[in-house]
């Protein structure tokens, strides 16, 4: 089985989400994570499951707007922040708007701040409904990674990222074949 993790990420976080996922779904299966800038449609065709992650930007998905802001934040002076190598690159919203139909199985991730979703909001969710949109069937519920106040990433939120891989992996020999 062949799988593609596509991130958006802005300071690296979503990035490290998406390679953790990988190793999770490891042996066994075929991966590829790339940023949303390389998902083009010849990466997807034929892939068994397409796993798709951004970090949460004003309680969704990001939007031109909240990008530029962050990269913005990145570059002031003082800033702590360093942006991830794609960030000023598309995001996944103009990526969705590229991308025709697609088979096989799908999941969403994000990146947010740590408190209930109704106040931080929650990308994944939209994120799913897309790709359900574009023709993937969703074979596990959106998941949520945790950031830290100063934009870092939660101890253990790799290793729950990694495990979560795990977790997918295992179902596709039960969902192999096509939905």
């Amino acid at each position: 089985m062949r799988a593609v993790v596509i991130y958006e990420s802005m300071y690296g976080n979503t990035h490290e989400i998406a390679n953790a996922i990988a190793r999770g779904l490891g042996p066994g299966t075929e991966v590829a994570v790339v940023c949303v800038a390389e998902a083009v449609p010849e990466l997807l065709a034929g892939a068994g499951l397409v796993v798709a992650g951004g970090p949460t930007h004003l309680h969704g998905m990001s939007g031109a707007r909240s990008r530029r802001a962050a990269a913005d934040e990145a570059r002031k002076d003082g800033s702590k922040l360093t942006l991830d190598a794609h960030a000023e690159g598309p995001g996944l919203r103009d990526w969705f708007g590229t991308i025709g139909r697609i088979r096989g199985w799908g999941a969403a991730f994000d990146t947010r701040l740590a408190g209930p979703a109704a106040l931080t909001g929650r990308a994944s969710k939209a994120i799913a409904r897309l790709l359900k949109r574009h023709g993937l069937a969703e074979i596990a519920p959106p998941q949520s990674f945790l950031v830290t106040k100063d934009n870092r990433l939660r101890p253990g939120e790799e290793d729950r990222a990694e495990q979560w891989g795990r977790e997918l992996a295992a179902r596709l020999p039960a969902v192999a074949a096509s939905p």
